[in-house]
């Protein structure tokens, strides 16, 4: 998915220059990247937050430039609410970019309808793809997921072409029983051998001072 991002020039830069900027709704940027030089930007603060709740990577950059940009880092406030900065990288259809794909779960799990209960321990994985096929997310497809099974890394689809940046062995989800249960049966089981035998010996004790 690639959005649109009317961008503006920044003459100078600084944080009290960023500060500025910020309090007039924008969001300083930085564009590089292809061996050219770098551009100082801005960007309208809501036009940035709405590219990124569409899960774009790759966006269109126009106004003060026109070029294809991938995302390369954000940073948000200490809230984590809005974006203040903005990492644009120069890119082509063709280049191989790396890049983490968020993860989300996709069918209905047996396991959790026999009482499992299901995680999902990676919520996003590093790949290498072409930035045409930088995909918004990457299913776990759970199926076919008993209670005692798991999805990994090796088990997701890619986009054709795409090169895994981490251990294909890695849980990407389990189905697993309620520890809670498990812990209540052990206890169950274990109790009446513990309680009895104390008992036991004490009564031996008490006729032994006798």
């Amino acid at each position: 998915m690639s959005d649109s991002l009317e961008c503006v020039a920044r003459t100078s830069t600084g944080s009290r220059e960023s500060r500025r900027l910020r309090r007039q709704g924008m969001v300083p940027a930085i564009l590089y990247g292809h061996g050219e030089a770098c551009v100082p930007l801005a960007a309208p603060r809501e036009a940035v937050a709405a590219a990124v709740r569409h899960g774009s990577r790759i966006v269109e950059l126009k106004g003060a430039v026109k070029t294809s940009a991938l995302v390369r880092e954000m940073q948000w406030d200490t809230f984590g609410v809005e974006p203040i900065h903005v990492d644009f990288v120069r890119v082509s259809a063709s280049d191989r970019v790396h890049v983490k794909v968020p993860i989300d779960l996709k069918g209905e799990c047996p396991g959790q309808r026999a009482g499992g209960i299901v995680s999902l321990v990676l919520h996003e994985i590093a790949i290498e793809c072409t930035a045409d096929a930088i995909p918004d997310k990457l299913h776990a497809m759970v199926g076919h997921l008993e209670v005692g099974g798991a999805i990994k890394v090796h088990d997701l689809e890619l986009p054709k072409g795409a090169k895994l940046l981490v251990d294909a062995d890695e849980v990407v989800v389990s189905c697993t029983k309620p520890i809670e249960k498990a812990a209540e049966a052990a206890a169950a089981t274990a109790e009446p051998e513990v309680i009895g035998r104390k008992a036991a010996e004490e009564g031996e004790k008490a006729e032994a001072g006798e």
